[in-house]
Order: C-alpha cells, then structure tokens, then sequence
C-alpha cells in the first residue's frame, strides 16, 4: 500500500478524539458499573457491527488470520494497561495519572527503531518531546509535584504496555485486513472480560445499557480509523498526535461537568498543538524534497 501519511495522521487524531468520547462515556458508567462489564458490552457491540459487515468471509478469515496470535498478546497487554490504569487511578490525581500515562507516545518512538526498523528524524523526537513538555504544563505537574509511588509506577506500567501494543498494531495493520483486526481484537476482548461476569455484573438500566452501546460503537469506529492511520504511516510520525486527547478531555469535561480549565491548561494546548504542527510541516517538506 502506498504511503498516505497525512492521511494517517488525519484518521489517527480522528480516532483519539472518539477515543476521547469512548472516556468520557466510561468515566460516567463506572460510577456504577464494573469496569469489566462495559468493557463486555463495548466489545459485543464491535464484534457485532463487524459480524454484520464482513459476514462469513469475515468470519473465516479471523479464525485462521496469521495475526491472530500477535493480536492476542496485543490484547492481554491492552488488558494490563488498563487494569494498572484504574488501579493508579483509585490513588492518583487526575493530573498525575494523565502525565504519566502520557508517557506512551516516547515508549512508541523508542521502539519504533529496534522493532519496525523506523527511521526517526530529529522533527518526531523533537515533536514528541515537546507534546510531552506540553502534558506536563496542562497537568500543573512542576506545581503539584510527582513523588514516586506504587501508583506511580502503574501508570507508567500502563503507558509502557499501551506503547508495546502500538507497535504491535503498526506491525499487523500491515498484515491484515482493518475489519479483521478489529474482529479479533474485540472477540478476544470479549472473551477475556466475560470471565470475570459471573462474579462482577450488576443489573442496569435501558438507559445505561443503550449508553454503553453508544460507547461501544464509537470505540469501533475510532478503531477503524486508528487502525487504518496505522497503515498510512510510521507510528514515530503519529506518536505526538496522541496527545491530542489531552485537549479533547479538557473541553469535554468542560462542556460535560463543568470544569473549568487554568492557564497552564492552555498553555499546554498550545505546545501539544504545536508539536503537531511541527510533524506535519516537516513531513510536508521531506515529501516536496523527493518529488523535487
């Protein structure tokens, strides 16, 4: 497939900004559900959307896809980071966790070179880096402070295992089929959460159940367009875009509950924003210098 990058990176903020939607929606079900349990009905309603679309072939091919066991490790992974993730999140403060957890996008342009053989220029470090600099001035971490902890500790557990399972992703995009990933990953999702049923489900209301559905097909299509970005680019390119769900979860708990953000918050934004403007000008220029 011909590389389309900026297209990569158009369907890649894409996905973090319904990802962020997905988060927002989670944040306000686990109030009262078990974490696992929407995680169940999210997943259901992906592989059932896909069931629909892809049909038998679907079907067939998921069950003999070469990825399948690359998906299944790429999988457990998601598992750990999000347990490690609400574990920290019962002790940390949402700062704190975010900055952390943030951590992932320089885990994924570390291992983008060792693993996938990436080229990564000096622009994408510089990029990432100062994405980063920027999550740490939204967080008012230099004001609050950081002292290490075992919640410390599992937020950057959860950030190291995200990076893995993006790379993981980066290298199955290029193996399989988008609709087929998203099969497997959410069946094998599905199956890993409905063991712990038994002893978590609470009952719910329509209203909570046709949310988690909600959920569940936003999650899908942020899926698909994460997944397909990943075709379109290196992962190194797209590391810094994921820190544009810092600013989405700032303006959705602005608009949802209210909170209203300080300076450092927009601040912040403005080197997230900047970083990915530094991405993509450069990856503009590198483009104009080999067609000249």
């Amino acid at each position: 497939m011909q590389s389309l990058p900026l297209v990569g990176i158009l369907l890649t903020t894409l996905s973090f900004f319904l990802f962020s939607l997905q988060d927002a929606s989670v944040k306000w079900l686990v109030a009262t559900l078990p974490v696992c349990q929407v995680l169940f009905i999210r997943s259901v309603t992906i592989v059932a959307i896909c069931a629909a679309i892809g049909r038998g072939p679907a079907l067939r091919r998921a069950s003999g896809s070469p990825v399948l066991w690359p998906m299944l490790w790429r999988t457990l992974l998601l598992l750990a980071a999000w347990l490690s993730y609400y574990t920290a999140a019962r002790d940390l403060g949402l700062a704190q966790l975010t900055t952390l957890y943030y951590a992932a996008p320089i885990v994924v342009t570390v291992l983008a070179m060792p693993v996938l053989g990436e080229t990564v220029p000096p622009s994408r470090w510089i990029a990432v880096l100062t994405g980063f600099v920027g999550v740490l001035v939204a967080c008012d971490v230099f004001g609050q402070g950081l002292a290490v902890s075992w919640p410390v500790y599992l937020a950057l557990q959860a950030a190291v295992f995200w990076g893995i399972a993006t790379i993981l992703l980066r290298k199955t995009a290029l193996e399989e089929g988008t609709l087929v990933q998203m099969l497997i990953s959410s069946a094998l999702l599905m199956v890993f959460t409905g063991l712990a049923l038994p002893f978590l489900w609470q009952p719910m209301s329509l209203s909570e159940l046709a949310l988690i559905v909600g959920t569940g097909v936003l999650a899908g299509v942020g899926q698909y367009a994460l997944f397909e970005g990943m075709r379109r680019a290196e992962v190194s390119l797209l590391a810094p875009f994921e820190y544009s769900s810092l600013i989405w979860g700032f303006l959705l708990g602005f608009l949802i509950w209210h909170e209203v953000p300080s300076a450092n918050v927009f601040v912040g934004a403005g080197l997230i924003i900047g970083a990915g403007v530094l991405v993509i000008g450069a990856e503009r220029s590198a483009r104009r210098a080999v067609q000249s």
